[in-house]
């Protein structure tokens, strides 16, 4: 029997959790396929997505820091990820095309209203970066009827650029406000928050964070979507403030991606229950 091939193009991916989720999946669901960590550098970016096109190939995910420059090697993108211009999931088709897909942005509406009980709608929100990730959310939380949103990014144009195109997709006029991270409204704009999504790498550096903890507001939720424990989170717990980690945007995410290579509906008790072993061991 051939196995057939997925795996995670990024830089790092050494620590990622992804083959244990999906493995789980494969063997509850009798699927001979096989998950790799795929390390990746921009340079050879373009040669690793051509290897996709192998016919025992079902895909792959991607993450950072190739969730936007992917767009470009790729045949074509599902509306969501053509909407966002950012791909977490490729998908080889039957005719070895590649079709870039985005399953962050739904992930993470799902994990807010599931996990931490939350409904975007109405709600002021602070995403802390402009990577694919934030991209991914911001339509997302758009599309949920955030009344709010402030993209805070160091480089300023990008947090811009970031939602001229959220606004250009919509027909009505959302409350969309771009700042860098150095602009004195910044504490203001944080305190406002209802919500606080760290879409950025530096909670992979446990000593590092986005913000200080003596902004964080006690009423607000704060997401990394990091799902290893995190300055950020820590001192937002100190502050009050509701936490929540990025255990299920991963595994959501990465069930959405499942059903896409495989046709078939995601265990999404086993994923959580391989995630949740396989970060303990890490620990």
């Amino acid at each position: 029997m051939s196995i057939a091939l997925t795996g995670v193009i990024g830089d790092p991916v050494s620590h990622s959790l992804s083959p244990f989720l999906h493995h789980a999946a494969f063997e509850h669901l009798g699927i001979a396929a096989r998950y790799e960590r795929w390390q990746t550098s921009s340079a050879a970016l373009p040669a690793r997505v051509a290897s996709l096109r192998a016919p025992h190939v079902l895909g792959a995910n991607v993450t950072l820091p190739h969730k936007i420059a992917v767009v470009r090697l790729l045949d074509r993108l599902d509306p969501l990820a053509a909407q966002i211009g950012a791909v977490n999931t490729i998908v080889r088709l039957p005719d070895g095309q590649l079709e870039g897909c985005n399953t962050d942005a739904p992930a993470t509406i799902a994990t807010l209203r599931e996990d931490a009980g939350v409904d975007p709608a109405g709600r002021r929100v602070v995403i802390l970066g402009a990577s694919g990730a934030a991209r991914a959310a911001a339509f997302a939380l758009i599309g949920a009827r955030a009344s709010m949103l402030t993209v805070i990014n160091r480089t300023l144009e990008r947090a811009e650029e970031l939602l001229a195109d959220v606004l250009a997709s919509r027909d009505d006029d959302p409350y969309l406000r771009a700042l860098a991270l150095d602009d004195p409204d910044v504490p203001d704009a944080i305190r406002a928050a209802d919500v606080i999504i760290n879409a950025t790498s530096l909670g992979w550096h446990r000593d590092e964070t986005p913000l200080p903890g003596y902004l964080i507001p006690a009423t607000a939720l704060v997401f990394d979507m990091v799902y290893q424990p995190t300055r950020l989170l820590r001192e937002a717990a100190q502050a009050g403030a509701s936490t929540l980690d990025g255990r299920g945007m991963l595994v959501r995410q990465a069930a959405l991606s499942f059903e896409r290579w495989t046709g078939a509906p995601a265990p999404l008790d086993v994923m959580f229950a391989a995630f949740d072993q396989a970060r303990s061991m890490a620990a």
